[in-house]
């Protein structure tokens, strides 16, 4: 305004004085005009002087940063609290323009001139390919629960990007966002940090010291004298395998039997395991999970798990007990940052069922922003174990019998000795879970489970009460987990071989008893048994509209005549080979599938 006032006064000066002399009038109008646009040129150069400068300060990045980006480092982000109402109005949308303007403008200058400009304004500015990610990265953050389900998506569906930008994400991301990444399919494993460096062990100290000091620090506390069991067999083995250590010989069983051998032979695996089945009944208490996380457990573990990398059974107890611990919602960022989701997250992709299952359960139980259920120790869901679009309609539930297991007695027969790692090359030739792979396939809409419960009578239960080992405590028990897993919720069908349809009848019996269990009887829909002794059994008790479809083999045929229920198919297999087909086109698959569909065919058609 100034500015503008000035050059008024100038002209009425000139145009009401008295016409001097015209070569006076000459330089005296130059003068002026000089005047005029220097004061312009002036102004203007404050101006764009001051923009650039609020331009740089908007676009705030540590230089340090910038340059270990340029070499393909990560970023790191320190977010501050933004005031929604400079995001708005007509000045703010005005400033925005003129930033971008101002931006190619110094761009172009850069590359035609080679200003000075150009190094700094190279290294802020963001390139257009990049974009996108970044985009995507406050997308994942937005308020909106469907914009971040999208965002993650949209980053799953990425392969195109350099490494360094892979890393970019997994440095900035938040913990929901890291868990979402883990989840999806077609996530790159570039997406996930290495975990953190270990700790060093203490001196004079092995991992299986600390790892009985570990079991030793854990509560005595609200434990059943199955669990008391387990912890004082488990720190008197592991103690005398220290002993051993230090000289003399090394006794196995504990009270002088079965063998004992030197120290040099000691397996020490075998008393890991001890400890670690312990840990593993323990992780089952809340309180006791805080305090091995608060001793430095999840960093144990993992120095075990790495060690271990080809026993595994030594990880899936460890996996077991990370998936306890991330049932509790508190722990979920000690568990993130100590590096565990990048290690799930690997060993979901992995081609053997067991760790896939196991990691799966684990970050489905991390993964609150889709996942409302809890799948506790022994509920392993086989399908879908990422997130999916796909809506889920019924749930068809597996339950294996004596000495089975919730992966193995699905497997296919293999009486041709197929090798496992030709049987990885094509899933409908041979696969080692039937449900996992061929009924996932054939009914995308179902939620595959498979439960497992301890069904062996080895030392490690002599000490159990005995009421523990009885059916009716087993069908209280899963009961209850199936109930946390969501079971219960939509229509369903139970799937059990031998001593498993006998715990399917009793669940089903204590069900109906209980009003909280009501929804597990009104949505069953249908039973198959595969080679369930009933014993006359009265099946029709239970309820009126499920149907049933019953498999007896050899060993159990003259058990399930006259039952007066159901479809009785009597088949030439032996007990352990009636639940495992042949092949995907065999009667008994095909057979199963087909009550699968029938059964479930108003409900999949909603």
């Amino acid at each position: 305004m100034s500015l503008a006032a000035y050059c008024v006064i100038c002209w009425r000066r000139i145009g009401t004085s008295t016409p001097p002399p015209r070569s006076f009038t000459y330089w005296r109008q130059i003068r002026n005009i000089i005047k005029f646009t220097g004061s312009l040129i002036l102004g203007g150069s404050l101006f764009l002087t001051y923009e650039v400068l609020a331009l740089k300060k908007s676009l705030t990045l540590d230089t340090q940063v910038v340059e270990r980006e340029k070499m393909k480092s990560y970023i790191y982000l320190h977010p501050g609290p933004l005031d929604k109402r400079e995001n708005h109005g007509i000045a703010c949308l005005a400033r925005k323009e003129l930033h971008k303007a101002v931006r190619k403008i110094l761009a172009a200058s850069a590359k035609i001139l080679q200003s000075p400009f150009a190094d700094t304004f190279s290294t802020v500015d963001i390139e257009d390919h990049e974009c996108a990610m970044w985009l995507l990265l406050k997308k994942s953050k937005a308020d909106e629960r469907t914009a971040r389900l999208e965002a993650v998506q949209e980053m799953s569906e990425t392969h195109h990007w350099h490494d360094y930008q892979y890393r970019i994400i997994a440095q900035a991301c938040d913990a929901r966002t890291l868990i979402g990444l883990a989840r999806s399919k077609e996530s790159d494993l570039r997406f996930f940090l290495p975990p953190p460096p270990l700790p060093s062990l203490k001196e004079d100290s092995s991992i299986e010291e600390e790892l009985r000091q570990l079991l030793a620090s854990l509560p005595q506390t609200e434990l059943d004298e199955c669990i008391q069991y387990f912890t004082s067999l488990a720190l008197s083995e592991s103690s005398q395998s220290l002993a051993a250590q230090k000289g003399g010989l090394w006794c196995f069983g504990g009270n002088g039997l079965p063998y004992a051998e030197s120290f040099g032979e000691v397996p020490s695996a075998t008393v890991e395991m001890f400890c670690l089945e312990a840990i593993v009944k323990h992780s089952e208490i809340p309180t006791h999970c805080d305090k091995i996380e608060a001793s430095g457990g999840l960093q144990l573990l993992q120095r075990l798990y790495q060690l271990h990398r080809d026993c595994p059974k030594v990880q899936r107890n460890i996996m077991r007990i990370i998936g306890n611990m991330a049932l509790n919602e508190h722990l979920f960022s000690t568990i993130v940052h100590s590096g565990w989701v990048s290690i799930m997250a690997e060993a979901l992709k992995s081609p053997h069922i067991m760790k896939s299952s196991h990691a799966a359960r684990t970050l489905a139980n991390l993964d609150r922003e889709t996942v409302q259920e809890r799948y506790q120790d022994g509920v392993y869901v086989l399908h879908p174990q990422y997130r999916t679009s796909q809506p889920i309609k019924a749930d068809v539930l597996f339950i294996h019998g004596l000495m089975g297991a919730a992966f193995k007695t699905w497997r296919q027969q293999d009486s041709e000795r197929i090798l496992i790692e030709k049987a990885l090359e094509d899933e409908d030739r041979y696969t080692t879970c039937w449900p996992k792979t061929w009924l996932a396939r054939d009914c995308p809409a179902l939620r595959i489970i498979s439960v497992e419960y301890d069904t062996t009578l080895s030392d490690w239960r002599a000490g159990c009460p005995a009421e523990r080992k009885t059916i009716a405590f087993r069908s209280n028990e899963l009961l209850s987990k199936l109930r946390a897993a969501g079971v219960g919720d939509r229509p369903m069908i139970w799937i059990s071989h031998s001593m498993g349809g006998l715990l399917v009848k009793k669940m089903l019996l204590e069900a109906s008893q209980k009003p909280e269990m009501s929804p597990i009887i009104s949505n069953t829909r249908g039973i198959i048994f595969y080679s369930v002794p009933h014993h006359g059994s009265h099946l029709a008790e239970y309820s009126v509209n499920i149907r049933y479809l019953l498999f007896p083999s050899l060993e159990v045929k003259e058990l399930s005549k006259d039952l007066g229920i159901g479809e009785l198919i009597p088949v030439d297999v032996n007990h352990l080979n009636i639940c495992k087909p042949k092949k995907k086109e065999a009667f008994l698959y095909q057979r199963t599938l087909q009550f699968i569909r029938e059964t479930l065919a108003k409900d999949l058609e909603k």
